[in-house]
């Protein structure tokens, strides 16, 4: 008579329930986020085919000006109410991401709100990165989910991380980079015990968020051929990439610090939106999340003095929106400066050692600059590759700046720890 076969642990099959469900719950998130940006978008510009970008050229430049006044005000008002109500009810308060993934419970009538808001304003033109929104639904799935099933504290906090991340992979349709990020940003700890859940949840939110989600490239480019002058140029221009991506960080940091800390949003957030509303008049690229800026850097479809001034008024616009204490990411926003940085300094690398396409100088610029703002090397990576579905000939390039701006990037911030600088 053959033995009988061990039957499965209780905590096994429900952990490996709510897993599957934290997926779902983070797909459908990402998916509704997805949904109401670009609802609100055409319905803001007037658009029903195309790109982002093409709404923005074929809206009039008023129409431009009043989309951001509208943001501003719908903000304004929105985050002062949520965070007064926040202070005089602290178990109400927004709670972020990294404190949820810490313990902390995420209310969910002040977390849907807050991402509400965000993808309002970013669908409305507003100058910063709509990922936070998707990862706070994410993450709030995941809580509760493991709240209900009564998981331990250390599995709840891997779950909430690996929501965060599968509502990122979810709205991006990135699976590996939203994998990675729950685990080399929120957790900090790449094991068997992290690695596989992240890995589970990502992929199901992203084949769940497909239903909506285009499974194509978010930006639709060629493949860029490998060459000595482009491995020479990585090898060279990561420490530049690296500086001007503290710089920017250090540009974020001075604006978070000096929010308006009570009813001073309500008059900042408006006249900040409306004056980038103004400027968008004759640079309609800085608006929205930065997809745009990172498109035609990548396709090098400007002139480069016109991108560089983008460039420029780009990095404006992103600290100003968070500067007046709006909410939001700033990963695309930072994946589209750092793509028109390496496109410029790719430009005059060209003039040295001509021959390379100068949006693969884009290319490997945006993965440096994002490595750097985000502290996370490898999900910068991944993110950019799956972004623009390069290949295995761009990795080593990318690979080799990524490195030398991660290098200059930790120096600078130990010297600053240290009061050097």
């Amino acid at each position: 008579m053959r033995p009988a076969l061990p039957s499965t642990p209780k905590w096994l099959l429900r952990l490996v329930v709510v897993t599957a469900l934290v997926g779902v719950g983070s797909g459908i998130g990402g998916a509704l986020v997805y949904l109401a940006l670009h609802g609100i978008q055409h319905l803001a510009f007037g658009y029903t085919e195309g790109s982002f970008i093409d709404g923005l050229l074929l809206s009039s430049p008023v129409n431009r000006v009043v989309s951001l006044t509208i943001a501003g005000v719908l903000g304004a008002v929105g985050w002062w109410a949520l965070r007064r109500w926040g202070r005089r009810r602290p178990e109400v308060a927004v709670v972020s991401v990294e404190a949820a993934v810490e313990g902390k419970r995420m209310p969910w009538f002040t977390t849907l709100a807050n991402a509400a808001l965000q993808v309002i304003i970013v669908g409305l033109g507003a100058s910063i990165g709509r990922e936070v929104a998707p990862r706070e639904v994410g993450a709030l799935v995941a809580s509760w989910l493991s709240d209900k099933a009564g998981v331990s504290a250390r599995e709840r906090r891997v779950l909430v991380a690996c929501g965060a991340g599968a509502g990122l992979a979810a709205v991006y349709n990135v699976p590996l980079g939203g994998a990675v990020f729950a685990v080399e940003i929120l957790l900090a700890e790449m094991s068997f015990a992290t690695l596989i859940p992240a890995l589970v949840t990502s992929a199901i939110a992203a084949l769940v968020a497909r239903l909506v989600v285009p499974s194509t490239p978010l930006y639709p480019i060629p493949q860029f051929p490998l060459s000595p002058s482009v491995v020479v140029w990585s090898i060279l221009a990561g420490p530049i990439v690296g500086f001007a991506a503290v710089g920017f960080v250090r540009l974020v940091k001075v604006a978070q610090n000096h929010r308006p800390r009570s009813w001073g949003i309500l008059v900042a957030m408006p006249l900040v939106f409306a004056g980038v509303g103004v400027l968008s008049i004759w640079f309609p690229a800085i608006l929205g999340n930065g997809r745009s800026l990172g498109q035609i850097a990548f396709t090098a479809s400007l002139p480069v003095l016109l991108i560089v001034a983008l460039l420029v008024f780009k990095v404006v616009a992103t600290v100003g929106t968070i500067g007046v204490g709006a909410a939001g990411g700033t990963l695309t926003p930072s994946l589209a400066i750092g793509a028109a940085f390496g496109l410029a300094v790719g430009a005059l690398w060209n003039l040295v050692w001509p021959g390379a396409p100068v949006g693969v100088f884009a290319l490997i610029g945006a993965a440096a600059f994002l490595a750097v703002t985000m502290r996370a090397p490898l999900t910068a990576l991944l993110l950019v590759m799956e972004f623009t579905n390069q290949g295995a000939a761009m990795l080593a390039p990318v690979m080799l700046c990524v490195a030398g701006a991660v290098a200059v990037g930790y120096v600078l911030e130990r010297a600053r720890v240290t009061g050097v600088d």
